[in-house]
């Protein structure tokens, strides 16, 4: 029987095991599938596996399994391979057939050649992904997969097992600094094994740098194309072989498949790729160049297993819908109450005493689209926190907590410059034929903080008009229109975004919670600091496990309960009918859904109901008290 060592290390080895015995039957690549499921289903074999989002390329190996937890930017045209062809030898004529599928480069030995006419040739499709790691992934969600991945029972898969894995951020210290990677070789290069003695100088072309890579074989840098600006991590190619239809632009997958960093994949990218012949080669150079990246610097992964993420949270399971899974969530809805409270304290304290407005952002951190009638998405809730200080280090230290307490975020600063100069619309680039990234391309539940205190007053220019254009059609419509030039393509996304200004925001909001400071601290930057190193870390685990898990959950109302709201609603337009709106009964639902599902109930009561009017009545008359201070202003 193989050992772990076997369908880890070597799984091209499981792959020809069982292509061997079941051709010319095609069921050999099902069976491959079903092997690989399997495996990964014993007690903790997806830790087993290598990640790429925690260990830079060069310190796997080559053709090893490994993972990756991913975005999707972009999709390639489909591309066709040898899933099965046939080599001769010319001096015996001995035939043996040999399997494409998870390759690059076709398998041929020295003495053989591959017979093109062959009979036995079958040519297959594959889809080719661009795949990203997830935008604004949150530091702790890398560190609890880094660590989980650590109880590794199989020895390591890297070039020298002597030496620990490093994650990227380490990594990126290492390629700053040569010298401390070639001290660590020195000490490293005794050992036995074939692969002990890599050359620091290669690992130091490599390694990762950051957005831009310059790459051996290309004069001008490699843009990675992430969204976010700063972003580390790979950049991925990922060709899928099943179901690819099943994925779309912005899905969040984790994949498991055989890694291929091999050099001849890089040779469009030599100059010496000019003697190609141009009938050979339809496309472009700069599609060449985009399309078939240096594998050192953008590493393939032949896809054997793919699964669509519900969520990246590490600290949950990732499919709610298993026996264990439900254990899980009971246990923890059991304990839901004094999390809650916990949860309210830590953020009152955030918001310098605010409860109202802590109460607001647990709504607001929980809520989610969760269906679409017409054009119209059902569950965003943007929250326009204003009153906050202007121009001082408050928003900075909210959307630091922020990224404490969810997966992923990203902190927009709405400047003039940002506006004029960012790219947030993705659009086509129809000379490389691929899709431009930009700011808002983003993976679903990504929470987004715009920074509205540090605008100034200025001119913005057309790409600054459009910019917020982009930016209102997201929060409204929960949608972003990518650039395709000719025309505009809809992609639907569900982003939480929260807006902090001084006065009532420029762009549009669902709900304004006017900020009341009950505490003014001496020290802003001290007393922000101090609140996260306060609480305890398995504390800050617990509201991770609360603002993810509720997200999740299932919430209907009762007719009894729906008829009684109506009921409520007619009564409160006859006392009022000035002050009751059809906007307001919608925000007054949807402050009722996520107020029930933050005490974890998944239907409305009559409690709740009223919480949520009182709520609203105390959030209105708050904004109407600042009316009357400041004039027109809000």
């Amino acid at each position: 029987m193989p050992c772990v060592a076997d369908w880890l290390n070597n799984p091209f080895s499981i792959v020809q095991g069982i292509f061997a015995q079941n051709v010319p039957n095609s069921d050999w690549e099902k069976k491959v599938t079903e092997y690989f499921k399997e495996k990964l289903k014993e007690n903790n074999a997806t830790n087993w596996v290598p990640s790429l989002n925690d260990v830079p390329v060069h310190y796997l190996k080559p053709n090893s399994l490994v993972k990756f937890r991913c975005m999707v930017q972009d999709m390639f045209d489909p591309e066709f391979y040898m899933g099965v062809y046939e080599t001769v030898d010319p001096n015996t004529n001995a035939r043996v057939l040999h399997f494409g599928k998870y390759r690059d480069v076709a398998e041929c030995g020295p003495q053989q050649e591959i017979d093109l006419n062959s009979s036995q040739t079958v040519t297959s499709e594959r889809q080719t992904f661009y795949c990203v790691p997830v935008p604004g992934e949150s530091a702790w969600v890398k560190e609890i997969s880094f660590l989980t991945g650590q109880a590794r029972v199989s020895p390591s898969t890297s070039y020298t097992p002597s030496r620990h894995k490093r994650s990227y951020e380490e990594d990126e210290d290492m390629d700053l600094h040569p010298s401390k990677q070639k001290e660590q070789h020195i000490g490293n290069s005794s050992g036995g094994d074939i692969h002990g003695c890599v050359e620091p100088k290669r690992l130091e072309t490599e390694a990762s740098v950051g957005h831009h890579l310059i790459s051996p074989n290309c004069s001008p840098p490699l843009d990675l194309n992430f969204p976010l600006p700063g972003e580390k991590g790979p950049a991925c190619l990922v060709k899928v072989y099943e179901s690819w239809d099943s994925f779309k632009v912005n899905d969040v997958l984790e994949v498991y498949g055989i890694l291929s960093v091999d050099p001849v994949l890089s040779i469009v990218n030599n100059e010496e790729s000019s003697a190609l012949d141009p009938m050979e080669c339809m496309d472009t150079a700069e599609e060449q160049r985009v399309h078939s990246p240096p594998a050192s610097l953008v590493p393939r992964i032949h896809v054997i297993l793919a699964q669509k993420l519900q969520h990246i949270n590490p600290l949950l399971p990732a499919c709610l819908n298993e026996e264990e899974s439900k254990t899980f969530v009971s246990n923890f809805m059991s304990e839901l109450s004094p999390v809650r409270a916990e949860l309210l304290g830590f953020l009152t304290h955030a918001l310098l005493g605010d409860s109202l407005a802590a109460e607001y952002l647990i709504l607001h951190l929980i809520s989610t689209v969760y269906a679409r009638r017409d054009v119209l998405p059902l569950g965003k809730f943007t929250v326009n926190l204003s009153g906050c200080p202007r121009n001082s280090i408050f928003t900075e230290h909210i959307y630091r907590i922020i990224q404490q307490l969810v997966p992923a975020s990203y902190r927009l600063q709405m400047t003039i410059e940002n506006m004029n100069h960012s790219r947030f619309i993705p659009h086509k680039d129809y000379a490389a034929n691929r899709l431009v990234s930009g700011v808002l391309q983003l993976a679903s539940n990504t929470s987004l903080v715009v920074d509205e205190t540090q605008l100034e007053q200025g001119q913005l220019d057309t790409t600054g008009v459009h910019n917020v254009t982009a930016l209102g059609n997201l929060i409204t419509w929960q949608k972003v229109d990518y650039d395709f030039s000719y025309h505009q393509m809809e992609f639907p996304c569900n982003i939480n975004v929260l807006i902090t200004s001084e006065g009532r925001s420029l762009l549009p909001s669902d709900c304004q919670v006017h900020l009341q400071p009950q505490i003014i601290p001496p020290n802003m930057e001290e007393y922000m600091n101090s609140l996260l190193t306060a609480v305890l870390p398995s504390v800050l685990n617990k509201f991770r496990i609360y603002l993810s898990l509720l997200r999740l959950l299932d919430y209907s109302i009762s007719d009894e309960v729906t008829k009684a709201v109506e009921e409520d609603f007619v009564e409160m337009r006859k006392n009022d009918p000035e002050s009751i709106t059809a906007d307001d009964l919608h925000r007054t639902l949807l402050v009722a859904r996520f107020l029930s599902l933050s005490a974890g109930q998944t239907t409305l009561s009559r409690e709740r109901w009223l919480r949520a009017k009182q709520l609203e009545a105390l959030r209105k008359a708050r904004l109407q008290q600042q009316k009357c201070v400041n004039g027109n202003e809000l």
